[in-house]
């Protein structure tokens, strides 16, 4: 059977030579502009509005020009005024990678559909977890975003500390987990999917650094245990079995809501004391591992039993791009224990080790570790290093100036390259809707971008200084640009 025409000219090589050319070029120009601060970060539109128009767009059968549209109508996450969520203005070669990486469409649940790209997804999970100083033997897997990671690493620690094969039995008694109170959300999103129920998470109150300290956690599990059993703690599956067991901590490296670290050290002697299993949730803070002026403040994670890591974060990849890692492998298989035929042998799964869909949800598992890997042998660590210390002094130098100013407030010092902190000007009693009703200005003007974050003291505004593009004199001009958004 012939090929038709329409589809062979798809598929034309030099088609997409000279589109290539042409798209290149002009997201380039894209990129230029959005450097030079030029137009809005977030082109706002009503979303009503907004899906009218791109239900009813007319095409124009010019796949550069539909392209170039979508980029113009987007958020410049690239933009140096853009200082909303924890996503990373791309590394342009990184860009580059994934356009090879989606060309191959290679699918990742067995090495031979990845014969390059499994490999380098191995070789990139042991440099991870050589970076956090992680043991012999340690390993895991790339996934698709930290939600996803939460619940491979979750999933694993129910296998390993429940008791009994929850895989093939289901739940017969009820678990429960630590949690930091600021803990994002998809872990308790994660515990109710894995059949814990709300009271699945126990709640750990923070300290003024927004902090899960270890008598924090300590007292949690006193308390924990009094009030099911009025017996001493027990965490060792023993007492009335409608009591929640508790099996494990959850920790944060560069928690969402501020950018705080939990003092994991601590926590993971109470791990080991009280056979309970450590997870980090480090998707934001994990790439300080790579800067020798930030790494303390990770000191005792190649202690936890899992720690979730995102490289579309403080690495500048496209996102998503998550890794899984295990202080032994062994558990990465125990997360998903089971059989497919048609894709794997029946054999131990150690054994085929080279078959990475056994280790993870995805089943056509993107090739993500081209983009990390391409990145880490072109630039090098200190690269990495060098972006991760500009981000911090950039929000230590935020934090400064609305320190100094005397119409706003800090909320706290930043740990990490997130700010928190309010408008407060003379006159206004009721900061939260003052402060919410300037975000939404904020958007709807589109000059910069900053979201907000609910903390126990009140709404306040949040800024992540993820790009390593952005300069004093933005910093400066995003106070003022506030202040002129304010009714008069």
């Amino acid at each position: 059977m012939p090929v038709p025409p329409s589809i062979r000219d798809a598929y034309d090589a030099e088609r997409f030579r000279a589109e290539g050319h042409r798209l290149i070029d002009a997201m380039a120009d894209q990129l230029a502009r959005w450097h030079r601060r030029e137009g809005l970060v977030l082109p706002w539109r009503d979303p009503a509005e907004a899906r009218t128009y791109w239900t009813d767009s007319t095409s124009t059968f010019d796949v550069v020009a539909e392209l170039s549209r979508i980029a113009a109508a987007s958020t410049g996450i690239v933009n140096p005024r853009c200082m909303g969520h924890q996503v990373a203005p791309p590394l342009p070669a990184a860009a580059l990678a994934e356009l090879v990486s989606a060309i191959l469409n290679n699918g990742m649940a067995v090495y031979e559909m990845g014969p390059a790209s499994v490999p380098i997804e191995l070789a990139v999970i042991d440099w991870m977890c050589n970076t956090l100083g992680m043991p012999q033997g340690a390993g895991g897997v790339l996934t698709s975003g930290g939600s996803l990671g939460n619940l491979t690493a979750l999933l694993a620690m129910r296998q390993a500390k429940a008791g009994f094969d929850v895989w093939r039995e289901g739940l017969r008694r009820p678990l429960a987990v630590l949690v930091s109170a600021d803990a994002h959300y998809s872990v308790a999103r994660t515990l109710s999917i894995m059949g814990l129920g709300e009271a699945g998470a126990i709640r750990v109150p923070i300290d003024a650094k927004h902090r899960m300290t270890g008598e924090a956690v300590r007292q949690a599990l006193a308390q924990a245990a009094l009030a099911g059993t009025g017996r001493t703690p027990r965490v060792d599956g023993s007492g009335d079995a409608a009591v929640p067991r508790i099996i494990g901590i959850v920790a944060a490296a560069g928690s969402t809501a501020t950018g705080a670290f939990d003092p994991l050290e601590e926590l993971a002697d109470i791990a080991a004391q009280e056979h309970l299993w450590l997870h980090v949730d480090a998707a934001h803070g994990g790439g300080v591992a790579l800067s020798p002026t930030q790494r303390e403040k990770l000191r005792g994670i190649e202690h936890a039993d899992s720690v979730v890591w995102d490289a579309h974060k403080l690495l500048m990849m496209p996102a998503l791009i998550t890794a899984v890692l295990f202080k032994r492998e062994s558990h990465a298989y125990e997360a998903f224990a089971q059989q497919a035929s048609y894709l794997f042998a029946a054999t131990r799964p150690e054994e085929t080790w080279w078959d990475l869909g056994q280790r993870t949800l995805e089943c056509t598992k993107r090739a993500m570790s081209i983009e990390l890997w391409t990145t880490v042998r072109s630039r090098g660590e200190q690269w990495f290093a060098d972006v991760i210390d500009r981000q911090h002094a950039l929000a230590r130098e935020l934090a400064d100036k609305v320190d100094a100013a005397p119409d706003f407030e800090l909320a706290l010092q930043p740990e990490s390259n997130i700010v928190c902190y309010r408008h407060r000007p003379a006159g206004v009693t009721d900061l939260d809707a003052h402060n919410r009703a300037l975000r939404r200005r904020v958007v709807e003007d589109g000059t910069f971008y900053i979201v907000g974050t609910q903390l126990p003291s009140g709404y306040h505004l949040r800024s992540t200084l993820m790009n390593p593009l952005t300069e004093s004199r933005d910093l400066d001009e995003l106070l003022d640009h506030l202040r002129a958004l304010c009714p008069r």
